[in-house]
């Protein structure tokens, strides 16, 4: 199905839509995006998914939108190119243009400290395990804004691992959508690092903490200042940290239980307006509405004459920053990958186990989200489903689907 008739196949999404072109007129092949819907369609059938939405854009124009399966497992509604769908992760990208906005503002610098916005975190301690036993040693140098960014501030995430620290994380009120941006900080701050800022790259909440520098300077709410910087300039009207009631017919939800491994699936109830806007995982959306945050990057920083942020700013957040001895964590990051400013990167053409070029740079949602900017070929793609369990593989899928598409 092309961009048009998926686009009339339902309801049309509420922002005005990026350009649509057939795909031969934009170096995509019609039957290898036929074999890629044909590929989504066998997973919807064998259970592995309720539904999913998939957009290719080359070259500025929209060359594949299709939404597959359904909305919901145990109901009717077909899903729909303008779902709703927990984006999770993906909401990192968008808070970490924030801060870079403020960085191109004036307001702070990368090599900034944490401490100079937060106070809290000038007496946090490194965690160090020996024989069996945490121990408490000070920092050797303060986390700064860059370490936040690149994920090397030795925050950490209560779900990747089972150390000490970890189970600290589990047994705090953190995961709580009760408590504000200012209290999570504050909780996070008052609880000892995996590793000394620089030292190693954790995947971690270290974009909620962003989240809550946003708030120091600007003196709004996180979600009024994405309003204000990003979403509404870039017309993102469907994205925020919930969605209203009225909308409740829209929502994408998962299978109750993992198709394959049983094990129960819970995610939040994106109706709800919770206390906590979180900067590393909070944001709901729609497929559209994150292809327009793509094109932005895809573009250099604007989209139809608005500027959102400046060419060499996003230059730089789409560059590798993990130092040689600070190695990549492939567990999260795949071969061949380092880290930037809010964006995985791929530094080598191959050793990864999926096609891809050399400066393309990505992320991804826990519930199964994901997008990926490939600047040499003028590519972007935005890949939306609620299957956490599903998620990896899906990734990987629709990376090798859509390159077998590039002409």
């Amino acid at each position: 199905m092309t961009a048009h008739a998926a686009a009339k196949s339902a309801a049309a999404p509420r922002t005005p839509p990026l350009a649509e072109a057939k795909p031969e007129t934009i170096g995509l092949s019609p039957a290898r995006l036929q074999a890629m819907s044909d590929a989504f369609k066998r997973e919807i059938d064998k259970g592995s998914i309720p539904g999913v939405t998939v957009l290719v854009s080359r070259r500025g124009h929209i060359g594949w939108f299709e939404a597959l399966g359904r909305q919901a497992p145990g109901a009717d509604a077909p899903m729909r190119p303008d779902s709703l769908f927990r984006i999770f992760s993906m909401t990192k990208p968008i808070v970490s243009i924030g801060i870079m906005q403020l960085v191109e503002d004036g307001h702070l610098q990368l090599d900034d400290p944490l401490q100079k916005f937060i106070p809290e975190f000038e007496n946090t301690s490194v965690g160090a395990v020996r024989d069996g036993k945490l121990d408490l040693v000070p920092l050797v140098r303060p986390i700064t804004i860059q370490d936040l960014l690149r994920h090397t501030s030795g925050i950490t995430y209560d779900h990747v691992s089972d150390g000490p620290i970890q189970k600290m994380y589990r047994e705090s009120r953190i995961r709580s959508r009760k408590i504000t941006n200012e209290e999570h900080a504050g909780l996070i701050a008052a609880m000892p690092l995996v590793c000394q800022p620089g030292a190693a790259w954790n995947y971690s909440r270290s974009t909620d903490i962003l989240g809550r520098v946003v708030e120091v300077i600007s003196g709004k709410t996180l979600g009024a200042f994405l309003t204000e910087r990003i979403l509404a300039p870039l017309q993102m009207a469907e994205t925020g940290f919930h969605t209203g009631a009225e909308n409740k017919g829209r929502l994408a939800e998962p299978f109750p239980t993992d198709p394959w491994t049983g094990d129960p699936v819970a995610l939040f109830n994106m109706l709800e307006k919770p206390a906590m806007e979180s900067g590393g995982g909070g944001l709901v959306s729609t497929t559209m509405d994150y292809a327009r945050f793509c094109q932005m990057l895809l573009s250099g920083g604007s989209l139809d004459g608005t500027r959102i942020i400046g060419r060499k700013t996003l230059q730089l957040m789409a560059s590798n920053h993990l130092e040689p001895h600070i190695p990549p964590d492939n567990y999260i990051l795949p071969p061949g990958h380092g880290f930037g400013l809010g964006f995985a990167v791929r530094t080598e053409p191959g050793i990864a186990p999926f096609p891809g070029s050399v400066g393309q740079f990505y992320w991804s949602g826990i519930a199964g989200t994901f997008f990926w900017i490939d600047p040499a070929e003028d590519l972007f793609a935005v890949f939306m489903s609620q299957g956490p369990g599903q998620r990896e593989y899906f990734r990987t899928l629709v990376r090798n689907l859509v390159y077998a598409a590039v002409e």
